[in-house]
């Protein structure tokens, strides 16, 4: 259900009381004999509230402990890459980590600029640190580096996120991260007991090595996107970078490739005030919702239009993207997954390896599956998370990999990685760079392909459940769906595993000719997700949402 102040613009009543926040982070203890206030990874790290106890000062001195410990049985002993946002908590957290870190003996690599910094260019300077001479990448060997994230990505802002990647460059396994929560929970009960340094102390050691991160990143952008095409064709990019890490390296590619890109709003400010409302009434700063970026939309078709040809956002740690279009509001994600794809795949990268295939997690559009079918190239779907797009980014199984919560990456134009984790600015520049190459603005190409490929509606509906309905998601079987029809068509196909990989899905996926609908649970919150799409109608995808709420709730009640 949508609250009734979805899309207004937040209110006093919305904000949080900052101070307080992180009061709450440095005075208020977890007891570890709850689990919810216990060190839990989910797909993207450690996540939480402060006000919750579940995002503390002890959670953080207990997980930094874990990594130091990790990367000493791993034999990594280069640097490691420390990157943050501008939530709240953030600070406090990337302060109180460099204390732990530098007392274990970790040289700590931290932004020269004492600025904010995006996900995406921690991973990008793991890569290339980790790079050989050749070309190749290294994993282990000596002085290879791994890195910390300080963010909870677009949640809000009372909450905080920590996240560990490995030499790798992008998010950790579940052995990897499974091994450091535990280790963290053993800590936890004596976190005071953990080696520290008082962060004045900390901040000056030779232990701490400064790294110019917005310089490194936008001059190895180049690599990945076409700055003549865009240059040259005077596209005029709006960017919104929401209140996020993003806001300081637009006009540096401005400078350094002559681009035309305006920042609608440069405001950074941890309460998110200039925010509107998301779907559940609360302050979510995600460029891909069409609640959150109704004031961007509002000021766009108030008159703002006149300087720009389309639009992106970034999220507060810049790993997710938002592409707006005039005329159109913001576009589905997984609409412009499909446009990316074709334009990438259709002789645009003409370096890709030539088997590079499509990555796709099994929750985003089919639409992606008949375009990737129309090119003739190959779609490698996996489970929801990001980290299975590491290892096929890596090797150039696959040459893009996308979510459909509007996260993505995809290789350099010459067929290296870029990066293994989202990137939400690279998409934002590909979406000028399809504008400018094909002369039509993304949503103009979406129109094209769904008179080609046909029109789907496509939704995601959250439940409330509890920890333990969420752990019977895993004993899920083909044999848990007893239906051999859905929506007036015959299932073609019940999966608890990804075709493109093999790996558990955590769920369920159950597919007809036309529709298919998927159910997991949260890696984060006591909720589970349905995720469902219809080619036929709106009123056939009601149906397919009702039949898979009937199936889950059965399954759970077993």
């Amino acid at each position: 259900m949508v609250a009734k102040n979805a899309g207004m613009l937040a209110t006093d009543k919305d904000l949080v009381d900052v101070d307080a926040l992180i009061g709450a982070y440095y005075d208020d203890v977890p007891d570890p004999a709850v689990a919810s206030e216990r060190v839990i990874f989910g797909t993207s790290g450690h996540r939480g509230s402060a006000l919750k106890r579940t995002f503390n000062e002890a959670h953080i001195v207990v997980i930094s402990q874990a990594i130091a410990e990790y990367r000493k049985k791993a034999g990594i002993t280069g640097p490691l890459y420390m990157g943050r946002d501008t939530h709240a908590l953030s600070l406090p957290a990337w302060k109180t980590s460099i204390e732990v870190l530098i007392a274990n003996g970790v040289r700590v690599r931290i932004d020269s600029r004492d600025d904010y910094t995006p996900t995406p260019t921690v991973s990008q300077a793991i890569l290339t640190h980790n790079r050989a001479a050749d070309g190749t990448q290294r994993f282990s060997g000596e002085d290879i580096a791994d890195g910390i994230v300080v963010t909870p990505s677009h949640n809000p802002p009372t909450d905080g996120g920590f996240k560990y990647d490995p030499t790798t460059g992008g998010p950790a396994s579940a052995e990897i991260t499974a091994a450091i929560a535990d280790r963290a929970n053993e800590l936890l009960p004596e976190w005071k007991s953990v080696k520290r340094i008082p962060f004045e102390q900390a901040i000056t050691s030779d232990l701490i090595e400064r790294f110019d991160f917005r310089q490194h990143y936008v001059e190895d952008l180049k690599n990945v996107i076409d700055f003549d095409v865009i240059k040259s064709s005077g596209v005029r990019l709006g960017i919104d970078p929401l209140g996020g890490a993003s806001v300081h390296y637009w006009p540096l590619i401005n400078e350094m490739y002559g681009t035309n890109i305006g920042v609608i709003n440069p405001d950074v400010d941890p309460q998110w005030p200039f925010m509107s409302i998301d779907h559940d009434g609360k302050i979510r700063m995600d460029p891909s919702s069409p609640y959150a970026m109704k004031g961007l939309v509002d000021r766009l078709n108030a008159g703002a239009w006149e300087k720009y040809d389309v639009v992106g956002g970034t999220d507060p740690d810049a790993d997710r993207h938002g592409i707006v279009c005039p005329g159109s509001g913001v576009m589905n994600p997984n609409h412009y997954i499909a446009v990316a794809v074709e334009y990438l795949f259709g002789g645009n990268r003409p370096q890709w390896p030539q088997t590079a295939g499509v990555g796709k997690t099994l929750v985003s559009s089919s639409l992606i599956d008949r375009v990737v079918e129309s090119i003739g190239a190959k779609l490698v779907e996996v489970p929801v998370g990001f980290k299975w797009f590491v290892d096929p980014l890596f090797t150039g199984e696959v040459g893009f990999g996308g979510e459909e919560s509007s996260g993505m990456s995809f290789l350099r134009r010459d067929g290296r990685v870029w990066t293994t984790d989202k990137d939400g600015l690279i998409p934002d520049l590909l979406a000028a760079e399809i504008t400018a190459k094909t002369g039509k603005n993304p949503a103009e190409l979406h129109a094209e392909q769904v008179k080609r490929f046909g029109e789907s509606w496509y939704t995601r509906v959250d439940t409330p459940t509890t920890l333990e309905e969420k752990m019977k998601f895993a004993s899920l079987t083909a044999d848990s769906v007893s239906a051999t029809s859905m929506a007036g068509e015959d299932i073609i196909a019940k999966m608890t595993t990804a075709p493109g990989n093999g790996a558990p899905i955590g769920g369920l996926k159950v597919t007809t000719a036309n529709s298919w609908f998927a159910a997991r649970p949260s890696g984060t919150e006591n909720i589970y997700k349905v995720y469902a799409e219809s080619f036929t109608s709106p009123q056939a995808l009601e149906q397919v949402v009702a039949e898979a709420t009937e199936v889950v709730n059965e399954a759970l009640a077993d």
